[in-house]
């Protein structure tokens, strides 16, 4: 599973220059399997949605969406998902960096029998770009986001980029 995001962020380090929009670049990587849900309807006071991040731990840990559950990516277990959520009817909203891992395991949770499962558009790069808060390991609000690698790290403008585990930051 590694070497495909390997081989997912050479291409896109490749033809990701040519994006000139986040539409064209989920457009790109995504077939729609799982519905979008912009940042304002998560916001929303009247969303009661289980929140659900598909980035690895390491990413989460810099900040995530508050109340959010780390499911990770790489090693996804479907089994803690059901686990935790046995009601299959649940709204489920799954994110990522900008939605492109997030479609991946939404669809993964489909194939497992969940109803109503969304993505969030854009992911938590649109979430910060947005001015929405999120919030690191102490559950404190921050302005670091993990910014993936440097080019995804151009869709994020709001906030401080983070790039590892140690917390360098650019910008």
């Amino acid at each position: 599973m590694k070497v495909y995001i390997s081989i997912f962020v050479l291409l896109f380090s490749f033809f990701g220059y040519s994006q000139k929009t986040l539409s064209k670049l989920l457009k790109q990587y995504n077939d729609k399997g799982v519905p979008y849900i912009s940042v304002q309807e998560l916001a929303s006071p009247n969303t009661d949605a289980i929140i659900l991040d598909a980035r690895e731990p390491s990413e989460f840990e810099v900040s995530h969406i508050e109340d959010a559950t780390c499911v990770g990516y790489n090693d996804f277990d479907i089994d803690r998902v059901t686990t935790m959520i046995p009601d299959k009817d649940k709204e489920i909203v799954v994110y990522c960096s900008l939605g492109i891992r997030s479609e991946s395991i939404g669809e993964k949770l489909k194939r497992a029998g969940y109803t109503n499962v969304k993505n969030l558009y854009g992911g938590i790069f649109e979430w910060k770009n947005n001015n929405f808060e999120v919030y690191n390991s102490n559950n404190k609000t921050t302005d670091s986001v993990h910014a993936f690698s440097k080019e995804w790290s151009k869709w994020l403008k709001n906030g401080i980029k983070v790039y590892s585990k140690t917390l360098k930051t650019d910008g």
